[in-house]
């Protein structure tokens, strides 16, 4: 055990944070931690835009389902897909790269790059005494997205992460367990051993949610699942994909 691993395991989402601003060292500190994560073949496929301005962060906190703390932090950033810059090296190289830019296989190399670069940046804030949490819901209206943040062809607002001051801290919540995740030499998919699992699991998420600070109630991992996957959410996903230049092979 060590700090690092230590910080990692105590990782919880953070959803209420005090007024205090990030300083532009932290913010600066933030941002190199995440351009240090790897990155496929060195294409560093991503960018990273901090939004101050508070029009704007409500907004984004609209869009996002009304969550207040992308609003109320210290420091909200919006990690991006970003090949609009590799599209610029065409230009600058005379080459021709916009069937390529155009590939399923570079726009997973530019996602996986921004949530790796993420995962560094969510790391270093908490290394520093500091909460995030990664908001997901900026995805409910991608092209509102674009037009708060005035985003160029190529470039796709994955997430964005909200950063600060902790005001309170919640439990933790239970992850799935290691023998569920963790397979080797190959996938084991025995459906009677997942279910028996997935219970076990069901239990440990009840008794979680029955006891937490904030809004204690009666439900199931798998149950939130079920009721999640029922219906199907952002389809205009696609649409908003083609319309950034990607997917168009």
């Amino acid at each position: 055990m060590n700090e690092v691993i230590e910080t990692l395991l105590n990782h919880r989402s953070v959803r209420d944070f005090t007024d205090e601003k990030l300083t532009d060292k932290q913010i600066q500190t933030i941002v190199e931690s995440a351009q240090r994560a790897s990155t496929s073949s060195f294409i560093q496929a991503y960018s990273i835009i901090g939004v101050t301005d508070e029009a704007k962060k409500k907004r984004l906190a609209e869009i996002a389902g009304n969550q207040s703390y992308v609003v109320e932090n210290g420091h909200f950033f919006v990690f991006c897909a970003d090949l609009h810059r590799h599209e610029v090296i065409g230009e600058l190289q005379e080459t021709e790269v916009s069937s390529t830019l155009e590939t399923d296989e570079k726009l997973l190399v530019a996602v996986i790059d921004a949530a790796l670069a993420s995962q560094n940046a969510a790391v270093a804030a908490e290394s520093m005494g500091l909460g995030i949490c990664y908001i997901g819901g900026i995805r409910n209206d991608l092209f509102a997205v674009k037009e708060v943040l005035v985003l160029p062809e190529r470039v796709i607002p994955l997430f964005g992460m909200a950063v600060g001051v902790p005001a309170s801290v919640e439990y933790q919540k239970p992850r799935l367990p290691f023998q569920h995740v963790y397979h080797e030499n190959m996938y084991e998919a025995n459906p009677e051993r997942m279910k028996q699992s997935l219970s076990d699991y069901d239990a440990l998420i009840h008794d979680y949610y029955m006891v937490r600070g904030s809004n204690p109630r009666k439900d199931t991992w798998t149950g939130q699942m079920g009721r999640m996957l029922s219906k199907s959410t952002r389809l205009d996903v696609k649409d908003f994909l083609k319309a950034q230049g990607y997917l168009k092979q």
